[in-house]
This record gives C-alpha cells, sequence and structure tokens, in this order.
C-alpha cells in the first residue's frame, strides 16, 4: 500500500488548472522530486498532500486513510504525520530554535520530559545542541535550514514534503546540505517527497523523478532516465 496517494486530482484557481487529473502514489521510504519549472503544479500537489488544500476532483489518501476528496478536507493535516519544510522555511522569528521545535511537539501533547528529550537528541542529529536557546536571526543560512529539518523531524513523520528548500542556498551549501538529507533519511526511513525546479537536486536527493507539466505528469523514471528524456526535448534544453 501506498503511504502517499493522490488520485486523479484536478485542483483549479480561477480559470486555471494548476493540477489536471493528476495522480501520484509514493511508498514508505521512497524518495521521490516533482521536477518542473514554475506553476507546472509541484507546490499544489505538496499543498494537498500536507491539508492546507482540498482537491477540486479526485482524492487524497494518507496511508489508505481518505485525506480529501470533492473540495472537503477529511483528515486534519496534524492527523496526518507528514513533516513539511517550506522555501522559504516558515520559522517563528520570536521563538528560540528550542520553541521552534517545541511548538509542534506540545500541540500534540508530547509531555514536557519527552520534549525535552526528543529535541535535544534532534540538534544533536543536526549539529545545533550549541544554538538550542538563540533565534532565528542569529544564524546563518545553512542552520536556519537544519533548523527547519530538526523542526519537521522531531515530529517523528512518515513523510517529509520538501517544497525547494535549498534554492537559495550558494552551491558549497546546497551540496551539504543535500548530503545531511539523504543522512537523515537513511537514519529515520521516512517517505521524501521533494519539489524542484533543479535537475542536480532531483537526482542527487531522489530515485524517482515525476517531470511535470501544466498540472500534469508528463513522463517519470529514475533520475538517469528523466535526464535522457530531458536531452532529446529541445521545449527544455536550456531550462532549469
Amino acid at each position: 500500500m501506498s503511504l502517499l496517494n493522490l488520485k486523479d486530482i484536478t485542483k483549479i484557481y480561477g480559470t486555471r488548472k494548476a493540477l489536471d487529473n493528476f495522480s501520484l502514489k509514493v511508498m514508505e521510504g521512497e524518495r521521490v522530486a516533482l521536477l518542473g519549472p514554475s506553476g507546472c503544479g509541484k507546490t499544489t500537489a505538496l499543498r494537498l498532500l500536507a491539508g492546507f488544500e482540498s482537491p477540486d476532483r479526485g482524492q487524497v489518501e494518507i496511508a489508505g486513510v481518505p485525506a480529501a476528496a470533492e473540495g472537503r478536507i477529511l483528515l486534519p493535516p496534524e492527523a496526518r504525520s507528514l513533516g513539511m519544510v517550506f522555501q522559504d522555511l516558515a520559522l517563528w522569528p520570536h521563538f528560540t530554535v528550542r520553541g521552534n521545535l517545541e511548538f509542534g511537539l506540545k500541540a500534540k501533547g508530547v509531555p514536557a520530559k519527552e520534549r525535552k528529550a526528543r529535541i535535544r537528541e534532534m540538534l544533536e542529529r543536526v549539529e545545533l545542541l550549541e544554538y538550542v536557546a538563540a533565534k532565528p536571526a542569529a544564524l546563518s543560512g545553512g542552520q536556519q535550514q537544519r533548523v527547519a529539518l530538526a523542526r519537521a523531524l522531531v515530529l517523528r513523520p512518515r513523510a517529509l514534503l520538501m517544497d525547494e528548500p535549498l534554492s537559495s542556498l550558494d552551491v558549497d551549501l546546497n551540496r551539504r546540505l543535500r548530503e545531511e538529507i539523504l543522512r537523515l533519511h537513511q537514519e529515520f526511513q521516512f517517505a521524501l517527497l521533494y519539489v524542484t525546479h533543479d535537475r542536480g537536486e532531483a537526482s542527487a536527493l531522489t530515485e524517482r523523478v515525476v517531470l511535470m507539466k501544466l498540472g500534469q505528469a508528463e513522463m517519470e523514471g529514475t533520475p538517469d532516465q528523466v535526464r535522457a528524456y530531458l536531452e532529446g526535448q529541445s521545449d527544455y534544453r536550456g531550462h532549469w
């Protein structure tokens, strides 16, 4: 059974179809990329899975449980056991690093002693324990990225949804954080659905790539298969 399942999804904003009869399955522990240019529907797919949107047509399932269908949210975001890292990170600037990680644990009713232990463990994993009392503004871009990862993973999600989280970083930091994401995936074995317009990120981080265009899946395969397909398509040469 798939962990994440979008079934024949259509999502319309005004007169524009963000997704047009789009389907996607992601299995437990699998690493999948949604690859394509801006406006192709990648982020909409993530928001539907996270529970921030409902489809106009089709159904969203999480681990076989109906989560949304035909304009209705059936399973709220907090009940889906998913973590999300946004493009802009969405760290709470008035909270410390500890506060950013603790917020979701409190919302889930995790006892104080367990919250403390889980926060300490996760900050050790991402090498940020010494910054536990710092606020985001005092951290570097790479450190903020790791806080966002830790905040998502401290909830022990079954899947991690990532929306172009590395797009604004320089080449070296981008490479190092790719390695960090893969290390954390190997350790925690969450499913990863990674949205990007960057072929290199898709190839480095995932084992299956879904190439999107105008709200539909144009093709999917291994990173090598998608790369070969793109090289044969003149429309894509020189783009993202």
